[in-house]
């Protein structure tokens, strides 16, 4: 006989479950597609990605823009993402204007068929305030076209636009069924019940004495299919809650805007980023033109961190804009910990500098969400246990269902049949 509390607690469990059952079951199976988005995009184009590495050294950035100029002769460069890794490509992303949209002023057909988006591939990548200087307010390129160069011949290897590809819409299915901020809302409070929905399901799956245990952490294998729908939702319910949790916790993160501002001031950091620095533009000059090119740039930086695993260098937009140069320092916890340093384009002085570790601890914290969300934080091994958590996220929906249908018909056979006088 179950206590009052208890009845109470699978009743929450069983509605909650039950209004949002389909959600939680696509936003498992969408996230886990997202989790080897990487993996799965360099294995389709690998030819996008990989070079064979040359004896000679590479092109410069001077001589790879004129390639991408001589393939797309409007666009407009707007950064360049180098890796230290001689059999990776070298990525350009395009800044607005004029071929700024994967498509116009292409020399010859695009190669790519915008079905994939690298993480963290690029400058375009770069989020409020993190980007390069564009109109004053840092918001970098904002996701543009991006175009993958042979870094030894110039040779153009394909172009993508990041937000036409699949995995862009998968995300933002993902995060908001692509309704704007009526979907992202839908999610967010989704991802809220589902904490209570694993709350309670912990205080159910709770045993009232010790012996009672083991039944709860063991799967009877050879038992019959209900009770083996019974165990996939109790005992892997169990083991899967605690990622779950941390999963759900972190989808509430990225969806209300009110979790990274109570994060702030807990921590007692800036509750908005600084505006990237300006140039000094000279007085003299009629029309300015920047004096640093991104040779230059790229040149420093490598002195600066030479065991580095890819350096980004973002070009200012404007004549007050400065030059953002970022850098992943090898064992870095995610892609997005680099180091950064703003230049002077026409002085090619620093004007300021920020290492991952100085960055608050607010905005460090809230740039864990994605990277623990999607199980990016601890590489490979970390990759393949948040896939296997969504999918098992995915079937505790339907394997609850199908003890509540159980259990109905369960009571019906039970009910007392009329006697016929």
């Amino acid at each position: 006989m179950k206590s009052p509390f208890k009845r109470f607690i699978r009743n929450i469990h069983l509605y909650l479950g039950l209004a949002s059952g389909l959600v939680i079951v696509f936003v498992c199976l969408t996230g886990s597609i997202l989790v080897f988005e990487k993996e799965i995009e360099q294995a389709w184009h690998p030819e996008r990605y990989t070079v064979a590495p040359a004896t000679t050294s590479a092109l410069s950035l001077a001589q790879l823009t004129t390639a991408v100029q001589a393939y797309k002769p409007k666009a407009k460069i707007g950064g360049f993402k180098v890796y230290a890794d001689p059999a990776r490509s070298m990525e350009v992303s395009l800044a607005g204007g004029p071929g700024g949209k994967g498509g116009e002023g292409a020399k010859g057909p695009r190669s790519g068929d915008g079905k994939a988006r690298a993480e963290g591939a690029g400058p375009a990548t770069a989020k409020p305030g993190e980007g390069g200087p564009g109109k004053g307010k840092g918001k970098g390129d904002g996701g543009g076209p991006r175009i993958y160069v042979n870094p030894y011949t110039g040779a153009i290897l394909g172009e993508i636009n990041p937000r036409e590809t699949f995995f862009h819409t998968v995300e933002q299915l993902h995060r908001g069924l692509v309704a704007g901020k009526i979907g992202k809302l839908v999610m967010g409070v989704s991802a809220s019940i589902f904490l209570f929905i694993l709350g309670t399901g912990l205080v159910l799956w709770w045993p009232a004495a010790r012996k009672a245990l083991t039944p709860r952490l063991t799967v009877k294998w050879g038992s019959g299919w209900k009770r083996l729908n019974h165990d996939f939702h109790i005992v892997l319910g169990f083991y899967a809650s605690l990622f779950l949790f941390v999963m759900a916790l972190t989808g509430v993160g990225m969806s209300f805007d009110w979790v990274g501002a109570g994060i702030n001031k807990l921590t007692h950091s800036p509750l908005k980023r600084p505006e990237p620095p300006v140039s000094v533009v000279p007085a003299a000059a009629a029309e300015p033109v920047a004096k640093v090119g991104a040779d230059a740039v790229l040149t420093l930086a490598r002195q600066q961190a030479p065991d580095a695993e890819f350096y980004s260098v973002q070009l200012p937009k404007e004549a007050t804009g400065s030059i953002r140069v970022a850098v992943l320092r090898p064992g870095a916890i995610t892609e997005n910990a680099t180091d950064e340093v703003y230049l002077d384009q026409y002085s090619g002085q620093v004007i300021s500098g920020q290492t991952y570790a100085q960055r608050p601890v607010g905005q460090r914290i809230r740039g864990l969400f994605k990277p623990v969300h999607t199980g990016a934080i601890g590489g490979l091994s970390t990759k393949v246990l948040a896939f296997v958590i969504a999918l098992l996220g995915a079937t505790f929906p339907v394997t609850g269902t199908v003890m509540w249908l159980n259990r109905i018909r369960k009571k019906g056979k039970k009910q007392p049949q009329l006697q016929a006088v």
